[in-house]
């Protein structure tokens, strides 16, 4: 796989994207574990505090066409730098909060935004416009693996912080943190490698508008819905469950560790897997696999090695779906505008994200656990496998023998 990044200067933009993924995704995706030091300090309530989360993964999607369209146009490296600084902000201002508006500006606004601006969508195509064409599905699966690592550094890192300073010194931590990857934006400021536009080709809207009304491209957004609604849901209420079976915090924290470290090589996997099988065959395994694994979970005795099997089972598919889908959406569309229509697909993600999060903390409200919501999930994610199985997507072309 990785013979196709050997040159220093695709390894550079490769893992500069990777390192800025790995402090974006790995500051959002260890959110949940702020909820229940965030209910205990503010006395807003979970349901509130979800609430606040789940604007933060609406808008983390809406800013996603946005950033990708304002990348494509003026060049990734202002919208990197714009995007880095307002998650830092956002979480330096979190602890000033006290009211249920005030952690929807901070968290469900600034931090999202600002996160949003530097994740997939501008990395992704970014890096796919620097990088020749058999370069780019391990590059994705690179990229991708630097976000589950962050998860699997921060989740342990940010816990412990909370325990031995607070959750405020925490949320300080981590603005400071997110500053440190600003170095690394200038790597994906060189010049692109694809193709000038034809005179011909498509502009920016009109590719939209073509895109929008692809079946294809529907049907893969239906499927996203469902990763980000399964993704949203467990980052924001894996805590909670872990504490409903009476389990110890440091057993959330470690099994959104494992989820991080398991997704490196499912990751790298699915990079792997894009340059050898169709990518609607590869997330028809993984959406079914999850259905299959969550069913699993609810039979299975509620115990630490439980929690860490059912991480490590659910990280290897967790955001390995990235690699796939963006590399449909190439396929379909070309990587001209590859920031602005991956950053529409995962759009569909963050709407789905922001059910996950918010009818969590309405199913723990009403029920007393989180019951129904796992019945969803395996629902959804048996849907999501099928939805993607009609896909007009061409058979991967084989390398000729000698």
């Amino acid at each position: 796989m990785f013979r196709t990044l050997n040159q220093p200067a695709l390894w550079a933009v490769t893992l500069s994207a990777a390192g800025i993924l790995m402090v974006t995704m790995g500051a959002r995706q260890s959110l949940g574990l702020f909820v229940s030091p965030l209910n205990t300090s503010t006395g807003l309530g979970v349901a509130a505090i979800s609430l606040a989360m789940a604007v933060g993964q609406f808008a983390w999607g809406a800013i996603q066409p946005l950033a990708g369209a304002a990348a494509d146009r003026y060049g990734a490296s202002r919208v990197l730098y714009g995007g880095l600084l307002l998650l830092a902000v956002g979480s330096a201002a979190t602890p000033f909060m006290s009211s249920t508006w005030g952690l929807i500006l901070s968290l469900g606004l600034l931090s999202a935004i600002g996160s949003g601006a530097g994740s997939f969508s501008v990395l992704i195509g970014a890096s796919s416009q620097r990088l020749p064409l058999e370069a780019r599905g391990a590059a994705s699966g690179v990229i991708n693996a630097g976000g589950s690592f962050g998860q699997f550094v921060f989740a342990p890192v940010l816990q412990t912080l909370i325990q031995r300073i607070g959750w405020m010194g925490a949320m300080w931590a981590m603005a400071l943190m997110t500053l440190a990857a600003l170095p690394l934006v200038r790597t994906l400021a060189q010049p692109v490698v694809t193709a000038p536009r034809a005179a011909n080709e498509a502009g920016l809207w009109q590719s939209v508008r073509q895109a929008l009304a692809d079946p294809s491209y529907q049907l893969l957004n239906i499927g996203f819905f469902t990763c980000g609604f399964h993704i949203a849901f467990l980052v924001t209420h894996l805590p909670g469950e872990v504490s409903l079976c009476g389990l110890p915090s440091s057993v959330a924290s470690w099994a959104l560790a494992i989820i991080g470290l398991s997704n490196i090589g499912g990751s790298l996997y699915a990079g792997a897997c894009v340059a050898r099988y169709r990518g609607k065959l590869v997330l028809f395994w993984m959406y079914a696999s999850r259905a299959l694994m969550v069913g699993v979970y609810l039979v299975a005795p509620k115990t630490d090695l439980t929690f860490y099997i059912f991480a490590a089972g659910l990280g290897f598919t967790w955001l390995a779906t990235v690699p796939p889908t963006a590399a449909i959406v190439g396929k379909l569309f070309g990587v001209r505008y590859l920031g602005t229509l991956f950053g529409i697909t995962l759009l569909s993600h963050q709407i789905g994200g922001f059910f996950g999060a918010y009818l969590g903390g309405i199913a723990l409200t009403r029920f007393g656990d989180y019951g129904w919501m796992w019945y969803a999930d395996i629902a959804l994610a048996s849907a999501a496998a099928i939805a993607n199985l009609p896909i007009r997507e061409a058979l991967v072309a084989k390398p000729a023998t000698a």
